[in-house]
């Protein structure tokens, strides 16, 4: 992390430019954000950013193979599939930590990956605020590929509207306005202009769907979806009270709900990268490695940390009945590189990727970052803690 802006924002921090910053975060939204935002961006040396940048590029050629369809087939779960899956995802999330390797260098380690939209509207407020809370220069900028603001969302509005009107284009989730994440569907609602629904909100007619707008049914053309399956899997009769999203309807999906599995942890056993640690199906593993201390056991279909086993025994793969649904994979040990005034606090950084219809490959976009002082990322890891939480990573120009 650059040593030198670290110390200059360190130098300059009150708890009162904090309180600034959260009040100038929460200023206009319709509900406070239901997340912890950390006191402090990070500041990355140009070598990390290459090393971020060089990692995202060996991920994504993979992506890119014309066989990955066929490779991530068996990702996706049968209830779960839905119709009309289109060519490609539009958004890619890949989650990186900040490691030390065995030569004593600072490098990203993948930890996940996802096919699935993340803070692409409420990071750019995150941006915003922090500069002029702190007072950053413009030297510095959360974006890649030379984007500023208005380049970044004229891009994010090409990808999700694309040549549809606003109006014609929904953000669906279950119960949006009760998301922990609202903060940023209204966000890209401000930033794009469309209208922000959810699952129960959506009404069919003829194979077609609808949202009710002032007393009249207006169609929808495209929906960008933030709904995961696993967030209605504990309604065995969602589909008998609301629309069955499954069928084909006369819609596009950005990104199509397919993509959450096909690009996930799924697909790690696929990926060869010196940032990326080695993983292996577990009907595939032919005998138990030595130091499983230097091993985490991951069920391929749960989500945001569930059932992770991090002190892995021979028992514990012993006992898994379905070892072709659980991946063993290289721990990933993060080192607490950002100073904090009194300790170091460990990262991950999310680089997120836009994949707008007609461009042939995915363009890396903006990043998310957060913060960490407890076992693993994660709010449950972190309650009790200051300068956590999320954040985002300012680059030199």
């Amino acid at each position: 992390m650059d040593a030198s802006a670290r110390k200059t924002f360190n130098d300059n921090f009150t708890t009162e430019k904090y309180q600034h910053l959260l009040e100038s975060l929460n200023k206009g939204l319709k509900n406070p954000i239901a997340f912890r935002v950390a006191e402090t961006p990070v500041f990355l040396t140009d070598d990390f950013r290459d090393k971020l940048l060089a990692a995202g590029e060996d991920i994504i050629k993979v992506i890119l193979q014309p066989d990955f369809k066929q490779l991530t087939e068996r990702a996706i779960p049968e209830k779960w599939n839905v119709a009309n899956e289109n060519d490609h995802p539009h958004f890619i999330a890949l989650d990186f930590g900040v490691c030390k390797d065995q030569h004593g260098q600072i490098v990203p380690k993948l930890i996940e990956l996802q096919g699935f939209p993340s803070l692409y509207g409420f990071q750019v407020h995150l941006g915003d605020s922090y500069r002029n809370t702190f007072d950053i220069s413009d030297d510095w900028s959360i974006y890649f590929n030379h984007l500023d603001k208005e380049g970044y969302i004229n891009l994010l509005r090409e990808t999700i509207i694309g040549s549809n009107h606003p109006n014609e284009v929904v953000l669906m989730d279950v119960n949006a306005p009760e998301q922990k994440t609202a903060v940023d569907f209204y966000l890209t609602q401000h930033y794009l202009g469309i209208p922000v629904v959810s699952l129960s909100d959506l009404i069919e007619q003829n194979g077609k769907l609808f949202y009710e707008s002032r007393g009249s049914f207006k169609p929808i053309k495209r929906i960008y979806n933030r709904l995961i399956f696993d967030e209605i899997e504990g309604d065995p009769d969602i589909f008998n009270k609301v629309v069955d999203i499954r069928k084909s309807f006369d819609v596009e999906w950005i990104t199509h709900p397919n993509w959450f599995y096909r690009i996930s942890k799924f697909t790690m056993p696929f990926l060869t990268s010196e940032f990326v640690p080695k993983t292996i199906f577990l009907n595939k593993l032919q005998t138990i490695p030595d130091g499983l201390e230097n091993y985490v056991l991951k069920p391929l279909f749960s989500f945001a940390g569930q059932g992770v086993i991090i002190d892995v025994t021979k028992e514990d793969i012993d006992n898994i009945k379905d070892p072709g649904n659980w991946i063993l994979q290289e721990k990933v040990n993060y080192e607490p590189v950002l100073q904090a005034p009194d300790d170091g606090v460990k990262i991950e950084i999310r680089l997120l990727y836009l994949w707008p219809d007609g461009d042939s490959k995915p363009t890396l976009a903006i990043n998310l970052a957060r913060l960490s002082r407890g076992k693993m990322i994660g709010v449950r890891y972190n309650k009790d803690f200051d300068w956590v939480g999320g954040t985002i990573a300012f680059m030199r120009k």
